[in-house]
């Protein structure tokens, strides 16, 4: 069973919780979920950050200097090009693979640079902008294009990370590296860079601190606290985006207000984690919903205590294990969900579990049961192989029958494989210690193996 969701880190054995690095773990097959804000280089304290932002905008505005040279074919060509930034892996894409935007989006972009005096006579402040006044420039395209004229920092920051963690680097070519002495895209040849195994493309990181869900300055927050959308349409409610920035181009003023608002208030902006724990209040309430359900599948309750697991357990062991994903499979015709998590090995009890049962991920599966019966050990006696290591976890409403204990001690007396059970009481008990922060809630499975291996040969 090949890992689920790999991970650059998990692939090359580097068992480090997201939590500890200053880069967001690259995923082979699909986008991380986050984007790169430009605002936060702007507000960062780093000169660093602040120098990089100062270099964006040199870029993104020497559009308007070719505009106004009568050179608008390059400006359009350099912009197609920034316009997508396949090897950082951000955004939505199921594929890592994006598409740039056409010649005809790229002109109206660069036609700001006439149409609105302001970008005529002393150039962007923040590029972001370019959202108001053109439809379809998402917080993707944003982030793309920043990445883009930022990419020889980037490789530098990812050459840099790989050798403090030991990553392999080989031979690529980097495909349209802005330099800032031409002014211009090229490709930088034979250049040691991380790839991914998949397809032996280059793969660039970005800092956690760049990153954000949506950005500081953003159409959605414009529209609905700043847009004077009754001089636009007595309709507001049938007011169409199109419309909208249409009136901003004619009406910068608006903008420049909105953006001086957001400068003001920039202590506000911060970075985005990879992932949140729920509150306290959250896991609490979410233990009651499980006490409450009944066992079986009536109304629902094996799906609903599916949905509150799922949504517990990531915070409870947060940043011990990264959560990978749930995990939908069948086996012989039953349906069987699963939470799949990275083991980071950070811990004694972790990383015994990985040099001695190979779980390079740990498995739990879902079972609101009565009881456990032999057919679900058989089950995840199965799925424990190959990657996914040999150690697996039922997440259930209630201890093991003594029959089906005794299986699992066979189990392990035959194939060295270790199954452990977290019964309600289990969840109970981890969230007194998530909310009391005397002690991890990783415990409780440290102690519950304790008890399996007593009860072992």
């Amino acid at each position: 069973m090949a890992l689920i969701r790999p991970r650059l880190t998990d692939h090359y054995g580097i068992l480090l919780p997201q939590a500890e690095l200053d880069f967001a773990i690259p995923f082979f097959d699909e986008d991380v979920p986050l984007y790169v804000d430009p605002f936060l280089l702007w507000r960062s304290p780093s000169l660093q950050d602040q120098a990089l932002h100062t270099g964006l905008l040199n870029a993104f505005n020497h559009l308007g200097y070719l505009v106004s040279k009568g050179d608008e074919a390059n400006a359009i060509a350099t912009l197609i090009a920034a316009s997508e930034c396949d090897e950082v892996g951000l955004g939505s894409s199921a594929t890592r693979r994006g598409k740039r935007i056409g010649e005809a989006k790229a002109q109206e972009i660069t036609s700001l640079f006439k149409k609105v005096p302001r970008y005529a006579h002393t150039g962007f402040r923040h590029f972001e902008e370019i959202q108001f006044f053109v439809d379809g420039i998402s917080k993707d395209r944003i982030s793309d294009i920043t990445c883009s004229f930022l990419k020889s920092f980037l490789i530098d920051f990812t050459i840099q990370q790989c050798d403090r963690l030991g990553i392999p680097r080989q031979r690529s070519d980097v495909h349209n590296v802005y330099n800032a002495r031409k002014n211009a895209f090229e490709t930088v040849s034979g250049i040691d860079m991380p790839a991914n195994p998949r397809d032996g493309r280059p793969l660039i990181f970005v800092p956690k601190r760049w990153l954000r869900f949506v950005p500081w300055i953003n159409y959605d927050e414009y529209f609905e606290k700043y847009c004077p959308q009754d001089e636009i349409s007595h309709a507001a409610e049938e007011l169409t985006r199109v419309e909208v920035l249409t009136y901003n181009r004619e009406h910068y003023g608006v903008i420049d207000s909105f953006i001086e608002a957001k400068e003001r208030s920039f202590e506000d902006c911060h970075n985005d984690p990879l992932f949140s724990q729920i509150p306290v209040t959250s896991a609490k309430r979410k233990l009651s919903l499980i006490q409450k359900l009944p066992t079986g599948k009536d109304d629902n309750a094996d799906k609903k205590y599916e949905n509150v697991i799922g949504q517990l357990l990531p915070s409870l062991f947060y940043p011990r294990l990264d959560f990978a994903q749930e995990q939908a499979r069948t086996d012989s015709g039953v349906s069987i969900r699963d939470l799949i998590f990275y083991n980071t090995a950070s811990t004694p009890f972790l990383d015994d579990m990985y040099k001695s049962y190979g779980s390079r991920q740990i498995t739990m599966e879902m079972k609101n049961v009565t009881a456990i019966e032999r057919e679900h050990v058989d089950q995840l006696n199965r799925y424990l192989a190959d990657e996914l290591g040999r150690f697996g976890l039922f997440i259930t409403r209630n201890p093991l029958k003594k029959a089906e204990m005794t299986r699992t001690v066979d189990l392990w007396s035959g194939q060295r494989k270790a199954i452990v059970v977290l019964t309600d009481a289990d969840i109970s008990q981890m969230v007194e210690l998530f909310e009391s922060k005397q002690r991890d809630p990783l415990d409780v499975i440290v102690k519950k193996y304790g008890e399996f291996r007593a009860k072992c040969p």
